[in-house]
């Protein structure tokens, strides 16, 4: 069975499969560092689970708000006239908590914080935390983690 573990210490994604390392990405967690917290722009811990797979199909670089396609191609032009914009890019790994009162329901459900695994400019830097809460990684990466999980693969996020 696939499993997702992400290390907001190290910065790193690993993608997991009855044990064995599959796969390592360069990531990019919140700026604020861990919690749970409605409002709080932190990246939660604890055990979840991806609830959906957003994005299928669609381009490189495909902006999305709300979780659907807007018809925009992110640019670096865009990006100048856009410069306030928190880019959600490519595709979507949409997080669910499994541990009330932990990342689930309440003031600390991962969900309705809207907690992502999703594409970002490739012009962002990795390795180091700067989200508003989500989990971003490179266009290429979250294309070749989308097309290996399904919903329903345990992710596993801890300090």
């Amino acid at each position: 069975m696939k499993e997702i573990h992400i290390s907001l210490a190290r910065q790193r994604l690993c993608l997991m499969e009855d044990g064995q390392l599959l796969r390592e990405y360069a990531v990019s967690t919140a700026a604020r560092g861990a919690g749970e917290k409605q409002g709080s722009e932190c990246t939660p811990r604890g055990r979840h689970r991806i609830r959906a797979r957003i994005g299928a199909g669609c381009a490189v670089n495909t902006v999305f708000v709300a979780r659907r396609p807007t018809g925009e191609i992110y640019s670096p032009a865009l990006a100048a006239r856009e410069p306030e914009r928190d880019w959600i890019l490519t595709r979507i790994l949409w997080l669910c908590g499994c541990e009330p009162g932990v990342n689930r329901f309440g003031e600390v459900d991962s969900m309705r914080r809207y907690i992502y695994i999703h594409g970002t400019p490739d012009s962002e830097a990795m390795g180091q935390p700067a989200s508003h809460g989500c989990i971003r990684m490179r266009n290429h990466d979250i294309i070749e983690l989308f097309d290996a999980v399904d919903v329903g693969t345990p992710v596993y996020i801890e300090e």
